[in-house]
């Protein structure tokens, strides 16, 4: 009965998530895969992308760190109505197993020769497979329009993009989900177009509205991944609840837009499940 319960509870919060205004579906110039890593075959982020732009287009991917780095990249064209399967072990190379960073796939012209950002229409679903528990979680893709500064898509770095219109605007209050119940663990995803590095002051709030004001570490400048059960000063009776965190009081140079969702291995689930954050204007 708990099980089901409990597995009834993350469904809502997953309808509940997509209500609100992050943009995913939808068809633009590109997309941001805010999270994404593997270890082999067995355990790797898919990417799968469409194209409805009426023409061929070549897509350009570029893989960046954590600290928006660029690490690697990419092209391939596609025909309109095409699918085009991206399986991350496949494509990164060598020597990037158990590198966490996030993909950029952007639209150029009509040929891999032309890296110019151009028009086009493409989305895109991603998951992250893990065949040694028969697990397949989802993973959140952020649609565009991708505001890209600089005129080549192969040569993309930490300061290319500045925004991403299915994101949350710099500015807005995020609340993060946790779950630490009953040997559950959460890891909460942070992802920005800008410098979100450094200790943040936030309210923590438990599922009997206690509230409690802590600060959350993010230790990397554009894509964080951090366990909230680690947080000094939470207390230990907060084991189900949300983080709040207004970003218009952030501590370090954040800016353009940020991304936020929750990943809960909880027993009671049989399952991973990946929880939208919400976010609302202050």
């Amino acid at each position: 009965m708990k099980k089901f319960a409990m597995a009834a509870v993350a469904a809502a919060a997953m309808t509940v998530g997509v209500a609100h205004a992050y943009t995913a579906g939808t068809f633009s110039n590109g997309v941001v895969v805010p999270n994404v890593i593997h270890n082999g075959l067995a355990d790797t982020t898919a990417v799968g992308l469409v194209n409805q732009s009426g023409a061929t287009k070549a897509v350009f991917w570029t893989f960046f760190d954590q600290n928006s780095k660029h690490v690697t990249d990419g092209c391939f064209t596609m025909t309109d109505k095409d699918y085009q399967p991206f399986v991350w072990a496949n494509e990164s190379g060598v020597g990037l197993e158990g590198q966490r960073g996030y993909l950029v796939f952007s639209v150029g012209g009509a040929t891999c020769a032309d890296s110019a950002p151009g028009t086009g229409a493409i989305a895109a679903h991603a998951f992250q497979v893990t065949t040694a528990s028969k697990d397949v979680a989802y993973t959140p893709v952020i649609d565009g329009p991708l505001t890209i500064a600089g005129g080549d898509l192969t040569t993309l770095g930490a300061a290319s993009l500045t925004a991403v219109g299915g994101a949350a605007p710099v500015g807005d209050v995020l609340n993060m989900r946790y779950y630490l119940q009953d040997g559950a663990k959460t890891n909460i995803v942070v992802w920005s177009t800008g410098d979100q590095k450094g200790s943040h002051t936030v309210n923590i709030y438990d599922d009997k509205q206690g509230r409690k004001s802590v600060n959350f570490d993010l230790a990397k400048e554009e894509l964080d991944w951090f366990d909230p059960s680690t947080i000094s000063g939470r207390p230990a009776s907060y084991v189900d609840g949300f983080i709040e965190w207004n970003t218009a009081n952030a501590a370090t140079t954040l800016a353009g837009s940020v991304f936020s969702y929750s990943v809960i291995d909880a027993p009671a689930f049989g399952a991973v499940q990946t929880v939208l954050g919400f976010h609302k204007a202050p």
